[in-house]
């Protein structure tokens, strides 16, 4: 008799969609391999690095409005390794909502001195204190930050934005040089 009409036989199709219940050693270690998955990923979002999108005016022309992806070092979180002239997000100090994080320029470190608001009132300055530091967004006009705050503390700090990663790639350096003396 032929094997494609064979009423006794289950069809190709049939066996297809079989229950075959897995080994429990085939269960388990399909279980541990999802759990340390899991458990690196935890890891390297917490401690090492992680992916935000960005939102506003503040830091034109720097990054843009709406929809940059940035790369966020947490190498240098509670401000460990920053400098003048690196970009920094952090908590912001007065909206303390869940998760209400700001990326901002650093302009001064402990013990800076600095002009408080160079729009507004030019020539006054600042001593940035001990365990904070001054941060103004690049777009003056349309930043809310330390003129209005005052200094942030440094355990605010989450971390070092390095990169863009959209919509065009771009390594984020500090710039800025030490003033030569002669």
């Amino acid at each position: 008799m032929n094997r494609l009409f064979s009423t006794s036989s289950k069809s190709r199709f049939a066996r297809l969609f079989e229950f075959h219940p897995p080994e429990p050693r085939a269960v388990a270690r399909f279980t541990v391999r999802a759990l340390q998955g899991c458990l690196f990923t935890h890891l390297f979002w917490e401690h090492f690095y992680s992916v935000g999108s960005t939102v506003g005016a503040s830091m034109l022309p720097t990054m843009n409005i709406l929809g940059d992806y940035i790369v966020i070092s947490k190498l240098h979180i509670r401000g460990r390794g920053v400098e003048v002239g690196d970009m920094v997000s952090y908590l912001h100090p007065v909206h303390a909502g869940p998760g209400e994080r700001v990326v901002k320029r650093i302009i001064g470190m402990p013990g800076d001195f600095v002009v408080a608001d160079p729009v507004g009132a030019p020539g006054k300055m600042v001593q940035v204190p001990e365990g904070h530091c001054w941060t103004t967004g690049d777009n003056l006009p349309f930043s809310y930050d330390s003129r209005n705050y005052g200094p942030v503390p440094l355990a605010l700090i989450r971390g070092k934005v390095i990169a863009r990663l959209y919509p065009n790639r771009r390594w984020f350096e500090n710039a800025l040089k030490p003033v030569e003396e002669y």
